[in-house]
């Protein structure tokens, strides 16, 4: 049953996203940075500190019970819920999963990004990430903000390469190699 939900919930399983008939290769998986894990923690932690309280309040702890297992529940999903949030790259494209219970993906080609605005905020830039704004030919998706990304001048470095090699490999008079 574990092996189950760590499969189904905890994973987004980018491995089967990607398009192997079209020799597609995994560049760069980029999980969110810690920081976001704070707020998900803190809901459990309240959670269990409200159910703590049924031993002093017993006359009310069926209802600090439920109350205090709600918030449980409702940090642990938000936890699985930025852990499945993941931002690839590939030879070929960028896209994202999000999702816990039903995940969603979007994604948009190499050839077509034209710009990252990469935003670091002060907070950011002391724990060590920033967010991704993204201007391409297909506005309309969910590749527009990626936030939290750790080390975003290395992410967006392999990013901008991967697009140089995309472009290189349509154009024979670009060498990447200088």
């Amino acid at each position: 049953m574990l092996d189950w939900l760590r499969r189904h919930l905890a994973d987004p399983q980018v491995a089967s996203r990607l398009q192997r008939h079209l020799d597609e290769t995994l560049v760069v998986e980029v999980r969110k940075h810690w920081v976001v894990y704070l707020k998900p923690v803190g809901w459990l932690l309240l959670g269990l500190g409200v159910m703590s309280l049924t031993l002093w309040w017993w006359q009310v702890g069926w209802l600090l019970l439920i109350l205090g297992a709600g918030l449980v529940l409702w940090g642990l999903y938000r936890f699985l819920e930025q852990y499945n949030d993941r931002f690839v790259v590939t030879n070929l494209r960028v896209f994202r999963v999000t999702g816990v219970f039903d995940q969603q993906s979007a994604s948009t080609p190499l050839r077509r990004v034209l710009d990252i605005t990469v935003r670091k905020p002060l907070i950011g830039r002391m724990l060590g990430y920033g967010h991704f704004i993204f201007e391409s030919a297909a506005q309309e998706q969910g590749l527009r903000e990626i936030t939290y990304v750790p080390d975003p001048d290395g992410s967006e470095q392999t990013i901008q390469d991967q697009v140089l090699r995309t472009v290189a490999s349509r154009r024979p008079d670009i060498n990447i190699d200088t």
